[in-house]
């Protein structure tokens, strides 16, 4: 099983490879996170060139059956994150 890599990684790496101190790369992306967070909660499609997209799915309200007693229940409806990584992305990972 690989590594997880952790926000702490990440700000690790930026500030390394940028020249910045940890402080400014931790706001850094912390202020990228909020963005992307405020887009979307705002019902804005989030498009990184070469990266990928972030859009907000809706889940349907839809009938479920309970872990333990296998009896049918009723899910919400709700709405979730997706991501649909870009073509350079792809072409990176494969």
């Amino acid at each position: 099983m690989s590594k997880s890599v952790t926000k702490a990684d990440l700000v690790a790496k930026i500030a390394e490879d940028t020249g910045m101190n940890k402080a400014d790369a931790g706001r850094a992306v912390a202020s990228m996170t909020e963005a992307i967070q405020a887009a979307l909660q705002s019902g804005s499609k989030v498009t990184l060139v070469g990266f990928g997209t972030f859009d907000i799915a809706h889940r349907a309200e839809r009938m479920g059956r309970h872990p333990q007693t296998r009896e049918p229940m009723k899910i919400s409806a709700s709405n979730t994150v997706r991501f649909k990584p870009g073509k350079a992305m792809k072409q990176a990972v494969n």
